[in-house]
Order: C-alpha cells, then sequence, then structure tokens
C-alpha cells in the first residue's frame, strides 16, 4: 500500500481510493453473518462502508422510560450510532457481583439502539473516567491484580453481550467495543510498566473472539489492529492521524460543549463551530465522529466525580432533560444530510487538494465525472472570503466549510444556520398549602466522648475512612483552657485554622456553628480560618469533613488523599495552641445516613419537628404532587446553600448552591427530578443541607422549549430537504431552492403567539432579540397571518415579502422571529 502523506496542519491525508486497503477482522463468521471489518478509509459493516454519525448516550445518567424517546431523537438528528460507556452498579465490584439492572440494563440499553435501527459502540474500560466518580473503578498498580480483576470485568461484559447475540458478527448492533480508557494521559508514570500494561490489555481484549475491531482512545501507540482514535475539540486539524496506513480515522469524542464543575462559568460551544469541526475532520478522510455528549443527562446520587457539577453536559443537542437543544441538534442534522448525500465520494472517491488562495482552499473527493464531492473552506476567523472553484465563484463566509455534494452546488454551509432555534423556560408549580409544610431534623453533632468513636492522636485521612461508603467524616476534639489563656482583649477572639487536603469542612466550637471552608476541582487544598468564643474548661471542636466526589483522572487515584491534617488555635493569650496531635475522634458519615431517613422506612427512626430556616446539618422534608403533564420536573434549590436531595428515596444528586462562578451565580440552581421517581401523588422531598438555608424558597417547576426561533438571511443556502441523491446525481426535488425560515411546535402543540418578529438587520439570540436600524414594520402582521394556530409554517427569507424599505442601510436581509407554543 502506499504511504499516506501528513499534511501540514497534522492530520494524515486520505488515501487515493484506487489503492488496495487491507482488513484486519475475519470478514465472515460460523453463522453466515459478515460482521465487521475496517481498511484505512471506513469500517465496513456486514460488506458495506459506512459514514458513521455517533451520539454518547450514558444510560446511568437518564432513566429507562427516557432511552426511547432519546434513542428517537438521536435517529431523526442523523445519529446511526449510539456510544456509551459500561457502567455497573455496585460499590466493590472486585468481591462483589457486577449488577447491570434498572439504571444500568446495559442489554435492554443495546436492544433499544437495535430496535431503532442503529448501531452501538461500546467502551468496555473498566476504568472509563467520564467524570465518573473514581473513572468507575481504580486498582492499585500491581500488575498481577489489575490484569487479572480487569480481564474478569471486561470477559463478563463481552460474554454477557455474546449471550443476548448483540455483536454484529453474531447480528447485533455493537460494531466496535473499546478497551481501557485514555491510558496514554498516565501511562509515562507508570514507566516500562504501562507499555507492558497496553500490550496485555489489547491481547486480552481480541482473544475474546468478540468479531468486531477494538479501539483504543487518545493511545498513540495502540497494538497490532487495535485502532488508535482522536478524542478533542478539533481532531481536524490536531490529530496526527492513525498509528498504521491500514487504520481509518475515527474521532471518538468530539466535546459539544463541556462539562461543568462547581464553581466554574458557564460552558459552551457553538453550532456552527461544532459543524465546523465535523465538515474538517470528514473533509480529511474522517469517516466516523462521536458527539460527547449528545445527551449528557444527570450525575443522580453521588456518582459525580470531584466537584463536578450535578448536571452533565446540558449542552449538548439533547439537553439534561433530554429535550432538543435548538440549534445545535438541528444543525447537525443538515450537516449528516450533506455528509450522506456526499456518502459515495467521500467512502470511494480518490483525493485531491487544491488552494484557493489566502486561508481558502477546497478537497475534494471524486470517482468520476458523476460521483464528486467538495468541501470548500475559510480557514481565517475573521474576514469573510469569495473564491473560486472549478469555473464558479463560492462566498465563503469567515471559519466556515460549503459542501458541495456534486461539486458544484452548494447545500449546507456549516455558519449558515437553517435550522430552527429555541430557548427554555422554567414554569413554577401551583401547590396546595396543606402539603407544603417542612419539616426537619438536626443531625448529631459529635463529640469525642461518643460511642463509636474511632480515636487517633492525629487526624486520620478521610477517602481511607470512608471508603466511599459517604462523603462526609466527623473529626472531633477536646481541650482544656484556663482563664489567663483566654485574650484579655475585647477586640482579639481566638481563630481556629486548619488546613485540609480537600474537598470541604463546615466547623463547630462547642457546638456552635463557625463557618465553611473548600477547594476547587484545580487546587483541593485549602486553609480555613475562622473567629471563635471559648471559654475556660473543656472545649470541643468539630469538624465536619468532605469528599466532592472522588478523582477520575491522573496516575496513582489510589493514593489521592483528603481531610483534615492540620489544627490549630490562634490568638489565645498564651500563644497558638497546636491541635494536630491532640486526641481526634473520627465518625463516618451522618445519622440521618446511617438511619436512611431519605426512605419511607427512615422517617420513623428519628423525631422531625417543623423546619426553621438556616440550622446547619439538618434533614428537611416535605410533600408534593406530581405536576401534570409531560413536561420534564425540576427542583429550584437557590434559597439553600449545600447539600444532598432525594425524591421517593431516589437520590437527585449533589447541589451546591453557595460555591460561586467568577460571575457571581451559582454553578447550578436548578436539578433534575425525572417522572420516573415520581408517584401521581404524596411524592416526599428529602433535603440534606450543610450550612443553613431557607427551606420555604425550595420551588417545583416544570421545564420547557416552547419558545421557538428562526434566524435566516438571503443569503442562506435553501434547506437541505430541498436536495436529494437521484440516478446518482444530486437534484433540487423542491420548487424552487432558496432560503427559508422553518418553525415547528414541540409534542403537538400550535403557535399561540408571535413575540418577535423583524426584517432587517436584527440581532441577538433566541429569548432575546432586538430589532436592527433596519428594520421591516409589517414583518409581524405578515408572520402572524401565516403561523398563528398552526404547528408548523414556512416563512419566506426575501426583502419584498415584508414591504422592506430597499433604501436601508447596512442590511443583513436577515428575517428573525420568535413565537410561543402552547
Amino acid at each position: 500500500m502506499a504511504a499516506a502523506t501528513r499534511h501540514a496542519a497534522g492530520l494524515l491525508l486520505p488515501l487515493i481510493a484506487i489503492c488496495t486497503f487491507a482488513t484486519v477482522v475475519s470478514a465472515r463468521h460460523d453463522d453466515g453473518h459478515l460482521g465487521v471489518t475496517y481498511d484505512a478509509r471506513s469500517l465496513i459493516v456486514n460488506g458495506k462502508r459506512e459514514l458513521l454519525f455517533a451520539g454518547s448516550v450514558h444510560y446511568p445518567r437518564s432513566t429507562p422510560d427516557m432511552w426511547p424517546d432519546i434513542m428517537d431523537k438521536a435517529k431523526k438528528g442523523g445519529i446511526n450510532l449510539i456510544q456509551t460507556y459500561v457502567f455497573w452498579n455496585v460499590h466493590e465490584p472486585v468481591q462483589g457481583q457486577y449488577d447491570f439492572e434498572g439504571r444500568y440494563d446495559l442489554v435492554k440499553f443495546v436492544k433499544l439502539a437495535q430496535e431503532q435501527g442503529m448501531y452501538v459502540s461500546l467502551r468496555i474500560g473498566p476504568f472509563i473516567q467520564g467524570e465518573w466518580n473514581f473513572g468507575e473503578i481504580i486498582y492499585p498498580f500491581n500488575e498481577q491484580f489489575v490484569q487479572y480483576h480487569m480481564e474478569r470485568f471486561v470477559r463478563k461484559v463481552v460474554d454477557k453481550m455474546k449471550e443476548e447475540k448483540l455483536f454484529a458478527s453474531q447480528g447485533g448492533p455493537i460494531i466496535i467495543a473499546q478497551v481501557e480508557n485514555e491510558y496514554n494521559m498516565v501511562q509515562k508514570a507508570f514507566r516500562k510498566g504501562g507499555k507492558r500494561y497496553i500490550q496485555w490489555a489489547s491481547d486480552m481484549a481480541l482473544s475474546l473472539g468478540a468479531g468486531v475491531p477494538w479501539m483504543m482512545c487518545k493511545q498513540q501507540d495502540a497494538p497490532g489492529p487495535v485502532i488508535n482514535a482522536c478524542n478533542g475539540r478539533n481532531c481536524g486539524d490536531t490529530w496526527a492521524g492513525p498509528n498504521s496506513p491500514t487504520k481509518p480515522l475515527l474521532w471518538t469524542e468530539n466535546w459539544t460543549a463541556q462539562y461543568r464543575v462547581f464553581g466554574d462559568p458557564p460552558s459552551q460551544r457553538s453550532a456552527e463551530d461544532l459543524a465546523y469541526s465535523v465538515a474538517r475532520f470528514f473533509s480529511k478522510n474522517g469517516t466516523m465522529v462521536n458527539y460527547y455528549m449528545y445527551h449528557g443527562g444527570t450525575n443522580f446520587g453521588r456518582t459525580a466525580s470531584a466537584f463536578v457539577a450535578t448536571r452533565y453536559y446540558d449542552e449538548a443537542p439533547l439537553d439534561e432533560y433530554g429535550m432538543l437543544k435548538e440549534p445545535k441538534w438541528g444543525h447537525l442534522r443538515d450537516l449528516h444530510q450533506a455528509l450522506k448525500l456526499s456518502k459515495k465520494a467521500i467512502l470511494w472517491g480518490s483525493y485531491s487538494f487544491q488552494s484557493l488562495g489566502k486561508d481558502a482552499e477546497a478537497r475534494v473527493y471524486q470517482d468520476n465525472d458523476k460521483i464528486c464531492a467538495a468541501f470548500l473552506t475559510n480557514t481565517n476567523p475573521i474576514d469573510d472570503t469569495t473564491v473560486t472553484f472549478r469555473g464558479i465563484d463560492y462566498f465563503l463566509p469567515h471559519r466556515s466549510i460549503s459542501i458541495l455534494p456534486d461539486c458544484r452546488t452548494v447545500i449546507f454551509n456549516t455558519q449558515r444556520i437553517n435550522a430552527q432555534h429555541n430557548s427554555r423556560t422554567f414554569s413554577p408549580v401551583v401547590e396546595r398549602k396543606k402539603i407544603k409544610r417542612w419539616l426537619m431534623f438536626q443531625d448529631h453533632i459529635p463529640r469525642i466522648e461518643d460511642d463509636g468513636i474511632v480515636k487517633n492522636f492525629e487526624p486520620l485521612e478521610l477517602i481511607n475512612m470512608t471508603k466511599d461508603t459517604t462523603d462526609y467524616l466527623w473529626y472531633t476534639t477536646s481541650f482544656v483552657l484556663q482563664q489567663e489563656d483566654l485574650p484579655r482583649r475585647r477586640d482579639i477572639r481566638p481563630v481556629l485554622q486548619l488546613a485540609s487536603l480537600g474537598h470541604a469542612v463546615h466547623a463547630f466550637a462547642n457546638g456552635k456553628y463557625l463557618g465553611t471552608a473548600h477547594g476547587s476541582k484545580i487546587e483541593k487544598s485549602f486553609v480555613f480560618q475562622k473567629p471563635m468564643k471559648l471559654k475556660a474548661g473543656t472545649n470541643h471542636i468539630t469538624i465536619l469533613a468532605m469528599t466532592i466526589g472522588l478523582p477520575d483522572s491522573g496516575p496513582y487515584l489510589e493514593h489521592r488523599l483528603a481531610g483534615v491534617h492540620v489544627v490549630t488555635v490562634q490568638g489565645l493569650n498564651t500563644g497558638t495552641l497546636d491541635l494536630t496531635s491532640n486526641l481526634w475522634g473520627h465518625s463516618v458519615g451522618l445519622v440521618g445516613e446511617k438511619l436512611q431517613i431519605f426512605n419511607q422506612p427512615g422517617f420513623s427512626k428519628v423525631q422531625w419537628t417543623n423546619a426553621e430556616a438556616n440550622t446547619p446539618i439538618t434533614w428537611y422534608k416535605r410533600y408534593f404532587n406530581t405536576p401534570v403533564g409531560n413536561d420534564p420536573v425540576v427542583i429550584d434549590l437557590s434559597t439553600m446553600s449545600k447539600g444532598l436531595v432525594w425524591v421517593n428515596g431516589e437520590g437527585i444528586g449533589r447541589y451546591w448552591v453557595s460555591n460561586l462562578s467568577p460571575l457571581g451565580t451559582p454553578t447550578q440552581t436548578i436539578y433534575h427530578i425525572p417522572r420516573s421517581f415520581l408517584k401521581p401523588k404524596r411524592n416526599v422531598i428529602v433535603v440534606f443541607e450543610e450550612a443553613g438555608g431557607n427551606p420555604d424558597g425550595i420551588q417545583i417547576f416544570t421545564a420547557r422549549r416552547d419558545d421557538i426561533c428562526t434566524f435566516v438571511s438571503e443569503y442562506h443556502p435553501g434547506a437541505i430537504r430541498s436536495w436529494a441523491r437521484q440516478q446518482g446525481q444530486i437534484r433540487s426535488i423542491a420548487e424552487d431552492v432558496k432560503p427559508e425560515a422553518h418553525l415547528k411546535c414541540p409534542d403537538r402543540k400550535v403557535i399561540q403567539a408571535v413575540t418577535f418578529a423583524s426584517f432587517g438587520n436584527p440581532s441577538g439570540m433566541c429569548g432575546n432579540y432586538t430589532v436592527g436600524s433596519c428594520h421591516a414594520p409589517r414583518t409581524h402582521n405578515l408572520v402572524e397571518k401565516v403561523c398563528l394556530g398552526k404547528a408548523s409554517c414556512i416563512l419566506p427569507v426575501k426583502g419584498k415579502a415584508y414591504e422592506a424599505n430597499e433604501q436601508c442601510v447596512g442590511t443583513t436581509a436577515t428575517l428573525a422571529v420568535q413565537v410561543h407554543c402552547a
């Protein structure tokens, strides 16, 4: 085979189609199924080359009743491959049995994808990272120990999939599997052992007889036939490509935004940028992209890793609740369709590259006069340009790619969005007052003389003590002061100072709450300093220390430390008192956790009283009825501080409203309550509040995306649905291919009101449009005439249709409309 040419941008250029592509997996199996092979161009499924548009969906981050809807929306968005990690529902898989039930029912999830006609990429791990607590499972780096337990788990998963006939070699949907995950990031720390481990993991996976290719992401030295794949935001420009000319270019994680960390500002990635990255990758011989995440979902319970927020990848094409996030979902759908119309050329055509001037280029795939696709690219991030390609002039917006599936007709541009937009709103649920009353139980603040206290002459490390059974570890000690030890001046007070290795603490002196301090995702350790009131005689210091999830990345995770390690009292008349080597007592977890008072059977085990606000280390509970309809249900905790929430015994996740981002706002105040967790009446909310908040301010809301918008100019390409491939040719299937604005209400609703309409040069985002200096006054009336009372409508994008003033200088000839559906 001819050697691949390396382009200056870093990505391997495609091998031309006249080369002989080498396959590496047996093409036919005993039961007659062709299975999966691959070559330098693509994966080959059951004898057919495929363009694969994958979406990551982590089944435990949603609920089984949500899976069918998520799959359906993914398929309608052009996704033909579901990618997921393998999760299990046990704390100690080394000793326990792997549990694939409920939200962890992998078999059910894979079969649902198969019913939708989609393929599956199974990322087995067993270490997955994925912002999941401890990266799912961590073993100390003892080669024998790791190899035994890792093979035990991977074999268990493969055998389970074989038993259910879910591999493509058996006629199932699983076409590729992954062993390990981003190991290259830690490999150097283990020196020769790391290289040896990767070879062993590869050999082990191949020996299991799954009958599909295996891959390793971010593993540039993936051995033998194991495919190395890319993770990142722009693999079309940043990746060196496969480590063998016989392997295809696979993008296993194209980050649709970024997961959120408590204390972070909002993270966003535009639909235009995401589409550009995908078109760029496919223009350079890529044939599979996976959106990480396509549906983000929720980190229920204590499943999130260190400092990761409960809402996971809400900026994905399907938001946390599984609703379409437009225009990201629709723009990518249109991109997928444009690439599918170019499929034959991309998969079989010979490649050529042509410079079209400064910052402009054409990448062409052509098999014959009928099969030809071109990607015209303007890489300049600021300036638009016009280029000439094959005798025709084409306008290219800044940092955009135009796709020409016949090398003549632009049917899609990454910078021009034809898809509709939407914005999300939250509506309060009106509740009956008599079921809104809160009750409370204040948890016990221990002292060193309590029963069951573990004593030691220094504070013990937190993670080793809690063993991931709880976030919380109490530290308590006592000391005696004489009257002459206390400050004599009224303006001086003793100060408690402690140093912690992470992640957060709440401190008490003689039972009185002093305050809180915490680290961050970047720097877990911190120092706490608060003044306190002490007395002559015995004084008690009690500290509630905690982790906010365990780490999920980096080498030697089993050696990570947390908790209090230095404690002093400053400001005494007799100097600083070092309590670090004092006798310390330790108590794992909370009384309420041990009695499980977040569950109905545990309610009667404690005495509940009428609730009071601003009480630290307190459990609150009340009842509510399920909101009518099918809209997602959420709880607003903006009046609380930090803690955990349960609904009907199901862990909703950690909340941390008091941890503000650099913008001065909480990272997250709204938390998802899946409808499958609810009963028709008398659902019980239990909130454990650490620092003190006002439970009366907690509200139940429903989420909607009923405000839909369009923002299309005269310079946009025609709608992607205007084109089809007929008899090998790209043909128009519309009477007149021109830009149009499409609006369609969700869930069988109709357009109830037009809240904004302007033709000219409007600006802003859906939910916040403003009229520009050029505006056709009759736009609003004309849009109402066409759209009111309808489930969908199509609006022309032409100045004449809205009686626009042709003398208006500076118009962008853009139509912006926002309507409300009900």
